[in-house]
């Protein structure tokens, strides 16, 4: 089993992550990686941090000439906007875990809090699921994501069996939008929001490709591999909720409304997809789709009213450097944490320590499942 550490705070020196269990023999792209970082730091709406970072992994262990040993991988991040001695947090900030943070450890305030709590820390996992989608890429499975709201604005197109070269554009989409008329009102949905002092939130769609039958498990709760996406998913901050497929739209339709039929041509197949590729805990061959919603950024240039830790006046909250908006930085978060879980349901399934072992269990089990 796969699994992973992060370590480091948002104005520490470094971020750090470790992976243990990962197999031997994948080719290790760090230009591949640190491609993935510069996804993550890019979107209309970030902040001025954006302009001080220039995320890049170092790969401290577990890799040689180029590829995975087996050993625990253990990887660094620096911080160039690093500076852990700010001021300390008093009046916190509604939204964030300044104040539950404090009472929870019994700081003096919330700087210890905000330092780990930050979504700074995501780009270390970003780092591991970027190690995560080498291995998929090896299956080829593949993981995407676009923007479909920002505040009020919703774009004209939902998930409708998109091709992968489709999928791809969303990143010359300053918001990571494939609608081109949503994005421009987005991007002024945005503008407004940064004259107002306000931020925004917004919903990602989230879609994996090629995905074979059998991943996950119906037999036991916590192998259902929708909750362990759903898991890794809201833990991601300010991720707020999460459907697949249909989603909430099922509770408005019949059941011959929503259930996907199966059809038979060359293999078992569906001509729709509202279960979103999973069911009962157990991908069907479908695509992986799901969307999460990020609600707005707690730290806000008109701060909302709060109380003051120490004097338990009423007062403002504190302003810390922010973005406007994360939303499309979170869908690249997002894939990296789904291809966490199939690398993981990869392993449970096909098992062996090194790339060449596992395919080769993987390919007979294709073979198994063609001619049925």
């Amino acid at each position: 089993m796969i699994r992973f550490l992060t370590g480091g705070e948002s104005h520490g020196d470094y971020l750090t992550g470790i992976i243990e269990g990962f197999p031997a023999k994948v080719f290790l792209d760090v230009e591949y990686i640190n491609h993935q970082l510069r996804r993550r730091q890019l979107g209309y709406g970030r902040g001025d941090r954006m302009k001080i970072e220039k995320d890049e992994v170092e790969v401290i262990s577990g890799v040689r000439n180029g590829y995975t040993t087996g050993n625990p991988i253990s990887l660094m991040i620096k911080n160039r906007g690093s500076n852990i001695e700010q001021v300390e947090i008093t009046r916190p900030r509604p939204g964030h875990g300044d104040l539950a943070g404090t009472l929870k450890y019994n700081y003096e305030g919330g700087r210890n809090v905000l330092e780990r709590a930050s979504a700074r820390e995501t780009a270390m996992r970003v780092a591991v699921g970027s190690i995560c989608k080498l291995f998929l890429r090896s299956f080829s499975i593949n993981i995407y994501s676009h923007v479909v709201q920002i505040g009020k604005v919703k774009a004209n197109k939902l998930y409708d069996r998109w091709d992968e070269e489709e999928l791809e554009r969303a990143d010359k989409s300053p918001v990571r939008c494939l609608d081109k008329e949503s994005e421009n009102l987005m991007i002024m949905e945005i503008e407004k929001a940064k004259e107002n002092g306000d931020t925004l939130g917004g919903v990602v769609e989230v879609i994996g490709k090629n995905i074979p039958v059998g991943l996950g498990s119906f037999a036991n709760w916590d192998r259902r591999i929708d909750s362990r996406i759903a898991q890794c998913i809201m833990s991601i901050p300010g991720i707020k909720g999460i459907e697949f497929g249909l989603g909430f739209e099922m509770a408005n339709r019949y059941g011959s409304q929503v259930h996907d039929e199966i059809f038979y041509k060359d293999g078992f197949y569906r001509a729709t997809n509202n279960a979103g590729g999973i069911e009962a805990g157990v991908t069907n061959g479908e695509d992986i789709v799901f969307r999460m919603v990020m609600k707005p950024i707690p730290t806000l240039r008109k701060p909302l009213r709060t109380v003051d830790i120490k004097s338990k006046e009423s007062t403002v909250a504190q302003f810390e450097r922010s973005d406007i908006s994360a939303v499309p930085a979170a869908g690249i978060v997002a894939e990296s944490m789904l291809a966490y879980v199939l690398a993981n349901e990869i392993m449970l399934k096909f098992g062996g320590d090194s790339l060449d072992e596992i395919l080769s269990s993987y390919n007979r089990y294709l073979e198994v499942i063609k001619n049925r």
